[in-house]
């Protein structure tokens, strides 16, 4: 039994097992063996009879307990699995393969919060861990953490070829992050299995290129690989191959919805609502069949396609953000982090770089016009952009992690403090940006508005343009955005408490401004569209470049660039046009009940309705 074993020949291991006779009087070695041959083989209840026994003679081993644990989850019964899990532990704390079992049985309950802890913990007892590593950035990955992921696959391109399960997630997180190569040699990689599984992973690799050339803006090529992907194949799958249904029909909406068939595109979303109860999947579905409905100028059910998304969303972030849906919770955490001017006064003389050997923030609401400011600034020589990362935010947290209070810790900072910092910045930029050279670093976060004290510690000379753009068209385009920060889909899953959000991040930005009078520029969306020449040669003598005619090609740039992250990924590729201006009064109506907030700050920003 143990040289079939060490052969992996499952069948012939089993065949022997049931030859030794009566499972209840065999010894532990031939239970373990032939559970775990009963297991590879399928016979899953039969091999948790075997672990059961085992558990029972010898409750002090926690191997034991792991076998149960990974029969019990595989039999389909998760408190099972989860008590004789834990029990593992218990005997075994530093036992990373245990870890790394429960943090899968988790993931399986899409338990993001607690998997995303036990994985990381599997990957801390053994960080070689390889499947620990990709698993853990998967669980980051749907709790938001970006960084956690990018933590996690580090060193993602020396690791070996993945089975076709594994290098799917592998992939959906690289091109998420922004690493297209990488995800593309990922799948070309892929170990597909034998047996009736092959076809459908290589189906649904096939879906997934064609999902990362139209995420590119590569369309035809998208078009090209669902050739091998067609409707009809999808219509016919039995329903256990829910995965590759929905993530073929998801790409051929995405790419009609692309070449304006818009109708054809509008009845693939609506039935992808309805193909899976998973609540992640079916807001994204909704959100897309609103963009279609209101291109269609058909309102009303783009409206109840919203409402159908934003309740899918909070039944997801239910999960990580319980506390968000209190009453009068505050998802911008960061608005309540104020410097006043008597705290300022304390802040000690530094030195700090130039505003020509600074970043240039790009700042604003989210969907003011940031991504389409950030791809002129990159189409110029003299820039690089590195997509949208919350670098910023690191170092505020490494900043907590260290026992420091910000910002009140910022006065108390040393030049070596300081110094440590911008090197731990300027290490992330590196890592993203290794081309950067002697260009002048674009840094693209809209909410870094909320983090003008740490910027103005770092890089008191830097250069931030804040974008703005008519309150209403903010608020009408975050509403149909699928936003993956689960604290975002709570600010956004009703106007009325998107419209407090915004007021309280621009009375935050405004209470810095005039605590640290930086060097801003107010780079106002509908103004650009109206005016763009203009507007272009402003920009140029802010940035102090000699020739700001390059930014112009901006359109033409984003094309070639292939990937960017955020949801103007098409738009940007379109030039200048009004289409998005007044956008909001379509829905009026609902934005009555919201006037009365938004009023105030939209005379402070200069806007009427």
């Amino acid at each position: 039994m143990i040289t079939a074993f060490n052969a992996g020949d499952m069948h012939r291991l089993l065949a022997l097992g049931q030859a030794a006779g009566d499972p209840a009087t065999a010894d532990d070695t031939v239970l373990l063996l032939l559970g775990a041959a009963q297991q590879s083989t399928g016979h899953v209840h039969d091999a948790l009879d075997n672990f059961q026994r085992l558990t029972q003679r010898r409750p002090d081993v926690s191997a034991y307990w792991n076998n149960l644990g990974n029969a019990a989850r595989a039999a389909g019964n998760p408190e099972l699995a989860e008590r004789a899990l834990g029990k593992a532990i218990e005997l075994a704390p530093e036992q990373a393969d245990v870890q790394y079992n429960l943090g899968l049985l988790y993931s399986q309950q899409q338990r993001w919060l607690i998997a995303r802890e036990t994985l990381l913990q599997a990957v801390s007892l053994a960080p070689d861990f390889i499947e620990a590593r990709l698993q853990a950035a998967y669980a980051c990955h749907f709790c938001g953490d970006t960084r956690g992921a990018e933590v996690m696959l580090d060193g993602a391109g020396q690791w070996p070829p993945q089975p076709a399960e594994q290098a799917l997630i592998l992939a959906t997180m690289l091109s998420s992050l922004g690493y297209q190569d990488l995800a593309f040699r990922t799948l070309a990689q892929a170990v597909l299995p034998e047996g009736p599984q092959c076809l459908s992973l290589a189906q649904r690799i096939t879906a997934m290129r064609a999902s990362m050339y139209e995420r590119s803006n590569q369309i035809e090529r998208a078009v090209t690989e669902l050739a091998d992907l067609p409707l009809e194949s999808l219509a016919s799958l039995p329903a256990h191959d829910w995965e590759l249904r929905h993530a073929g029909l998801q790409v051929h909406a995405s790419v009609a919805s692309r070449r304006g068939e818009l109708e054809q595109a509008a009845q693939l979303f609506d039935g992808l609502r309805n193909e899976h109860q998973d609540a992640h999947l079916r807001a994204g579905a909704a959100f897309s069949l609103a963009a279609i409905r209101d291109k269609q100028g058909r309102r009303e059910d783009a409206w109840q396609a919203l409402d159908d998304a934003h309740a899918s969303q909070l039944r997801f972030a239910r999960d990580f953000v319980p506390e968000l849906l209190e009453p009068g919770s505050q998802p911008l955490d960061m608005v309540t982090q104020s410097v006043s001017r008597l705290e300022r006064d304390r802040w000690s003389p530094l030195h700090a770089p130039g505003s020509d050997k600074s970043p240039v923030f790009v700042v604003g609401f989210p969907r003011s016009g940031t991504t389409l400011l950030e791809q002129m600034l990159d189409a110029h020589p003299d820039f690089r952009s590195m997509d949208e990362r919350a670098f910023i935010y690191e170092l505020i947290k490494r900043m907590q992690l260290a026992g420091q209070a910000y910002p009140a810790d910022l006065a108390g900072l040393t030049q070596a403090n300081v110094d440590q910092l911008r090197e731990l910045y300027a290490a992330d930029v590196q890592r993203i940006a290794p081309d950067l050279g002697s260009r002048r670093l674009v840094d693209k976060n809209p909410l870094n508005m909320l983090c003008l004290p740490m910027i103005m510690r770092l890089f008191p000379e830097a250069r931030i343009i804040l974008c703005l753009r008519h309150p209403c068209d903010v608020l009408m385009s975050c509403f149909m955005q699928p936003f993956r920060s689960p604290a975002f889909m709570v600010l956004c899953s009703s106007l009325e408490r998107l419209a407090r959000g915004y007021v309280d991040a621009f009375e935050h930005w405004f209470r810095h401004v005039e605590v640290f009078a930086p060097r801003v520029l107010e780079w106002r969306y509908e103004s650009v569209v109206s005016r763009f020449d203009e507007h272009l040669v402003r920009l140029g003598e802010f940035l102090q470049v000699e020739d700001s005619t390059p930014m112009a090609r901006f359109a033409e740039h984003a094309r070639a660039k292939g990937y960017i992250s955020t949801p103007s990924y098409a738009q940007v590729t379109q030039g200048i046009h009004r289409k998005a201006v007044d956008r909001w009064q379509a829905y009026r109506d609902k934005f009555e009940p919201v006037l009365p907030i938004l009023r105030p700050m939209m005379a402070r920003l200069g806007y009427d309705e």
